[in-house]
């Protein structure tokens, strides 16, 4: 059994910043890419951004220049550090992972965390 499990969300009034921690456990014989998505009320599960196991970073555009991915790989922990966030920034945050355990590569999910950006 494989968890990936989320902190660090909360209540931010709008300018501020948090960080999502998302920690891999369990029997894992190797990670790919991690990455955080979002979703707002309403509205679609969509990427925030992700990393390669080597480091490679991609962004949703609207996060360019105020978030930032990384990982500790010695940690199995991927995070999120989130600057000048906006109302619209809110959502529940939910970590993912492809994540290769009992023999198959499998898409992994955190439980999420919600992230609320007041104006």
């Amino acid at each position: 059994q494989v968890q990936l499990v989320e902190s660090g969300g909360g209540l931010v009034q709008a300018g501020g910043s948090l960080r999502l921690s998302c920690a891999a456990s369990g029997s894992i014989f190797s990670i790919n890419h991690m990455g955080w998505y979002r979703q707002a009320p309403g509205k679609q599960r969509e990427l925030v951004a992700r990393i390669s196991n080597d480091g490679n970073t991609n962004y949703a555009d609207s996060v360019k220049g105020r978030f930032t991915i990384s990982r500790d790989n010695a940690k199995i922990t991927v995070y999120l550090q989130m600057g000048s966030l906006k109302p619209e920034d809110t959502a529940v945050y939910y970590c993912n992972a492809m994540i290769y355990y009992s023999g198959s590569l499998r898409n992994c999910w955190g439980q999420g965390t919600q992230v609320t950006v007041s104006s």
